[in-house]
């Protein structure tokens, strides 16, 4: 198989882009937020059964966005340090269990120990498939993450369907189905593993210890200042995120009294709408710089945000696909953007960035049912509304395409 370098010209590592193993790893990360979509997608069924609050629901959330965040940082940088290719693998034999015991969940607390381990699961997929997604990218960073990031946002998106479609009918237990998609996917990781052990085989073989990696002359100050405005602007998209996966369903029932499964397909529309604008930002940012696609992509969503809570069933359903396809093109280009910032420190960045992201969705998850307990549900979304303007602050980054060496 051909491999893959990180000292040669640009254009010859482009010519070198290993798709098949980063669709591989793009249908890997379909398979894992398929499972995890399932989640918040089964809160309708849940709540009426235990006859949760929204503060509990939250709280499910919290327990697996921490999960699934508090390690992520620790397991980038063991594995810049050592990497392991058969992790990944492993990490889905956790959510295996998780999903197992979430079909067998008789309560709250039996619920909070089942999306942990799906959590756990999760914090060892992101950064170590977003390592291998570098690691065969050739060069096309933005190109390859874009296609990572498309992978789960469509499973993200597919979840809420097959909730519809299969748990809602048959009920909770009917959870183990999706047993045989971990499955799946940990067949399809222990190639991509195969694959990655034989890249760093040939890589210290070519090269020895002494990689070159893209470099910038900014100082620590600098880098630390925009890594926290970039951290910022992840707080702005996912705890708006987090408004629309984890209540959007309840929204819509109490504002315009509709069913639980057409809920479900106005969640399906928005989530669909972000794995369509996945793609934009990763290759878009390639060629016209990222700072631009990060500025575009949240700050300008903030006039649909800003329209939603007004907004009757039929225009709501329009307004969601633009907010979904903008701010989706964000992700690609802050974790790429970091990647170049600090170079040599790919599973961290992935860990942090991945980490950050579902620790803000899931503390926005808890904050959010609760106001929501305390107010209402569409006041939440009033409040939400204005989040995306925080997308300002972009303006404070540092041209790095500009700065960088090849």
């Amino acid at each position: 198989m051909k491999e893959t370098t990180t000292t040669i010209d640009t254009k010859q590592i482009a010519q070198q882009t290993v798709f098949p193993i980063l669709f591989a790893i793009s249908f890997s990360h379909l398979l894992n937020d398929t499972i995890q979509s399932l989640i918040p997608a089964i809160y309708p069924l849940v709540k009426n059964t235990y006859n949760l609050s929204f503060s509990q629901i939250g709280l499910i959330t919290l327990t697996f966005q921490m999960a699934a965040s508090l390690f992520q940082p620790f397991v980038g940088l063991y594995t810049d340090k050592k990497p392991q290719p058969y992790s990944l693998a492993i990490g889905m034999g956790f959510t295996l269990i998780g999903l197992i015991t979430l079909s067998l969940s008789t309560g709250f607390y039996f619920m909070l120990l089942s999306v942990a381990l799906i959590g756990t699961g999760s914090s060892i997929f992101h950064p170590e498939a977003s390592r291998m997604a570098h690691a065969a990218s050739g060069g096309r960073r933005g190109l390859a993450q874009s296609i990572f990031q498309l992978g789960g946002n469509a499973g993200s998106s597919i979840g809420p369907l097959l909730a519809a479609w299969i748990i809602v009918p048959y009920g909770q237990f009917s959870v183990i189905w999706f047993s045989i998609i971990a499955l799946l996917a940990i067949v399809i990781l222990s190639w991509v593993g195969s694959w990655y052990k034989g890249y760093m085989v040939n890589l210290k073989a070519k090269h020895g210890s002494k990689l070159h990696a893209v470099t910038n002359n900014f100082s620590r100050s600098k880098v630390i200042g925009a890594v926290i405005i970039l951290l910022v602007l992840i707080f702005s998209k996912y705890f708006y995120m987090a408004s629309l996966t984890s209540y959007f369903t309840f929204y819509l029932i109490d504002k315009f009294h509709v069913s639980v499964q057409t809920s479900q397909i106005y969640l399906f529309i928005f989530l669909f709408s972000v794995a369509a604008g996945t793609l934009i930002g990763g290759p878009v940012g390639d060629r016209f710089g990222r700072k631009y696609v990060i500025w575009f992509s949240i700050l300008g969503t903030a006039p649909f945000a800003m329209m939603l809570p007004y907004a009757n069933l039929f225009w709501t359903g329009v307004l969601i696909v633009p907010i979904g396809m903008i701010l989706a093109s964000a992700f690609s280009a802050i974790l790429v953007y970091a990647q170049e910032l600090i170079p040599g420190k790919v599973g961290l960045v992935a860990g942090l960035f991945f980490g950050f992201a579902f620790g803000m969705g899931g503390i926005g998850s808890a904050l959010l049912g609760r106001l929501a307990d305390s107010t209402s549900i569409s006041h939440v979304y009033h409040i939400c509304s204005f989040l995306p303007l925080i997308g300002i602050v972009t303006g404070f980054l540092p041209n790095i395409e500009g700065r960088k060496k090849g």
